[in-house]
Formats: C-alpha cells, structure tokens, sequence
C-alpha cells in the first residue's frame, strides 16, 4: 500500500539531489520521536498512577473511619474499605501495565530505528558512490573536451604553418597533432567508461531507493426538620431523640459513603467519556489518508532522473540541456509539516444517571 506511493513521488531531475530520499527520513524520524514522546507520556502516567495507588492504598490500611461502629453499618464501612484498597491496587496494577505498554512501544521503536539505519547505511553508501561515479563522469568529460581543443589547435597549426615553415617545424606539427588525436581517442574511451559506469550505479541507487521506499446533609447535625421540630416541641424523650439521630447518623454516613461512590463511579465515567472521545477520533483515524496527506504535501517529483548521455564535441545538441545534469548544491530539507485540520468534535458518549437517590430508614 504505502511502497507504490513512497517509490512513486519523491524523485527529482537532479541526479545529485536527494531532497525527496531527505524528506521520507524525516518524515520517519518526526515518526519515531512521535512513538518517543508516548512511551515517556506512558512512563509519566505510570508514576502518576503509581504514586496515588500507594497513597490511596496507605489511606485504606492506616486511616481510621468509623472502626467504632458496629453490626451492619460496620460491615458496610468493612467493604466501603475493601473496595477503596481494590481501586488502590487497580491503579498500582494500571501502572504496571502501562510501564509494560510503554516497554513495547520502545522495543518497537528501536526495531525500527535499526532497520532505518539499515536501509540509510546502503542508502548513504549508493547516494556517495553515486556522487562520486558522477564527479569522476565530469572530469572525464572535460577532459575528453580539452583534448578535442587540443587536437582542433593542432590541426588549425598545422594549417597555418603550411606555406611558412619548414620541414622540421612542419614535423613537429604533425607529431603534435597525431598525439593530439591519440589523446583524444582515450579520452573519448575513458568518458564513455565512465558514463557507462555512471549509468549502471544511477541503476542501482534507484533500485536501492525503491527497495527502501516499499521497505516502513441536614442543616442541623444530621437530624430531619420533622425530628428538630418535635425536640423543640417536647414530644420526644430524650432517648428517643438519641436513637433517632443515630438513626439520622447512620443513614447519613451510608447516604455520604454512597454518594461518594457514586462521585467516583461519576468520574470513571468521565474518564470513559473522555476515553470514548479518542477512541472515536482513532476510529476516524485512516492509514491510506495519512500516508497520502503526507506525499501530497511533501512530494517531491514523480520522474527519476534520465540517464547521463554521451555528448560528443563536434555534434552537440542545440539548445538542450543535458538530462539529468545536476543543477546545484543539494536542495535544503524543508520545513516541518503543516497541522493538520481539527475533525468535528464526535457525538457526546452517553453519560450515566446523575439522580441517585438517598436510601432512608
């Protein structure tokens, strides 16, 4: 899927350029630093869970609360603490797992990071015997051009010393210009070797490009206003009063503890809800738009470099440029990407029941 596009769209004309081979390392290296910036988030989260597992769990075992009470209302406060150490360790366990999660996501990320710097170390290799094969293909042609200026020189001596000098400077002449044209000869065979050459390492960086690109409560102290009003009135003994507000008491811390229950089931549940929000932007996340935002904003050319031809002195082409001639120093990486558009906030995930009611007895 992501080959075809890669190998498709990051060549240039300019056969010394590796402008589009720059931007695909950068681009997987922006990747790699993305996959290190999450497994330290995961790390951090880890020591965040960690740290308020321990300090809740200390709460559960060392506080104090109600251990007077007695018969049903202590059993209640007995699980109410159990359950508070269950969510302690459920947080020092989430830390654990995501320590782990994290560990993966480095192995992953080294894995990659080797076979990148596989792939750049035969990349890095092709792209300089490339430059150099294509240096020494430049010098061999000047080379083979001084040597035709050579020989023209010699023959347009020879010419002019044709009625003017004598034997022995005409021999000279003569002697000049045949090695002239001997020079000329080699140097036209060593210039075609190495376009020759040229051509076959142009062949193979290609091939190596390509083969990297598919490669990736109550007011009054808990008492009801009905009991506070027949207090105030006289119609309760004072041991009634007593047992209606230890009634009042006790119904109180349950409905208290149950509300807190219900605060921190509220929070799983917007903790859900937030959760619901990525995994819903991760289903909307595409594999294929990504990769084709990517190599459309980042493309660089979809026709590799033409072959170095063979120019022969005397018959040069008019008015053409020879293909594949490098134009200039290697382009400069460009910038970094551009951010992406803001999708459309999601559905809201469905909320519980806030209306919870308080048990009275």
């Amino acid at each position: 899927m992501t080959g075809s596009l890669f190998k498709g769209n990051f060549w240039t004309s300019d056969i010394l350029s590796t402008i589009g081979y720059d931007s695909i390392i950068q681009h997987l290296n922006n990747g790699r630093k993305n996959c290190k910036e999450f497994e330290d988030f995961l790390k951090e989260r880890a020591s965040i869970e960690e740290r308020y597992g321990k300090d809740l769990l200390s709460l559960a075992r060392k506080k104090p609360c109600g251990q007077s009470e007695t018969n049903t209302l202590k059993r209640a406060l007995e699980v109410f603490k159990q359950q508070v150490d269950n969510v302690a360790q459920s947080h020092i366990h989430l830390a654990q797992t995501l320590r782990e999660e994290a560990r993966k996501m480095e192995e992953f990320r080294e894995k990659q990071k080797l076979l990148q710097k596989k792939t750049e170390l035969i990349m890095d290799a092709a792209h300089k015997q490339k430059s150099l094969q294509f240096k020494k293909t430049m010098d061999a042609k000047k080379n083979y051009e001084q040597k035709c200026r050579d020989k023209d020189e010699a023959e347009q001596a020879v010419h002019r010393s044709a009625n003017v000098a004598n034997p022995k400077q005409q021999e000279k002449l003569f002697v000049k210009l045949a090695t002239s044209k001997t020079a000329v000869e080699d140097s036209d065979k060593v210039y075609m070797l190495h376009i020759n050459t040229l051509d076959k390492v142009r062949n193979e960086w290609q091939s190596e490009h390509i083969k990297a690109c598919e490669v990736p409560g109550s007011a009054r102290a808990g008492l009801s206003p009905s009991t506070f009003i027949e207090l105030l009135e006289g119609k309760l003994e004072m041991w009634t009063v007593f047992e209606t507000q230890e009634c009042e008491r006790i119904n109180f811390f349950r409905n208290a503890l149950w509300l807190h229950m219900n605060q921190l089931s509220q929070q799983c549940v917007t903790s859900d809800e937030m959760y619901e929000k990525v995994r819903k932007s991760l289903e909307m996340c595409s594999i294929e738009k990504d990769i084709e935002y990517f190599v459309n904003h980042r493309r660089t050319g979809q026709t590799p470099p033409a072959p170095i031809m063979y120019e022969n002195f005397y018959c040069p082409q008019k008015n053409a440029a020879p293909p594949g001639k490098a134009t200039g120093p290697n382009s400069a990486r460009r910038g970094p990407l551009p951010n992406p558009k803001s999708l459309p906030d999601d559905p809201d995930y469905s909320l519980l029941d806030n209306n919870y009611s308080l048990i009275y007895q």
